[in-house]
């Protein structure tokens, strides 16, 4: 599997972006609190719907099937993520 190096940067470079706007506000407020398994977890998923994406965009020829399949993975990832962090559905992995 070959990533084109322009746009897999930018995904290094967004998550990256995203991961650091809670270990920044840990330093000025103890309203966020994260604890290593939470920047594991965050960064595994938001590295995981990237690569994933990317590999949709490279695989799948029309438009309307990447845009399909990308938004249906970001829709997941913020489901997932909104269910770790306060329990939306309930479930044993809610974060409650």
């Amino acid at each position: 599997m070959h990533f084109p190096t322009k746009r897999f940067t930018i995904i290094l470079l967004v998550i990256t972006g995203l991961l650091s706007i809670p270990l920044v506000a840990m330093q000025f407020t103890n309203d966020v609190n994260w604890s290593l398994s939470d920047f594991a977890i965050a960064g595994f998923l938001l590295f995981g719907t990237g690569l994933a994406c990317e590999f949709s965009l490279q695989n799948i020829q029309k438009t309307t099937y990447r845009l399909a399949i990308c938004g249906g993975l970001l829709l997941l990832l913020c489901l997932l993520w909104l269910e770790l962090a306060v329990g939306i559905f309930g479930s044993p992995i809610s974060g409650n």
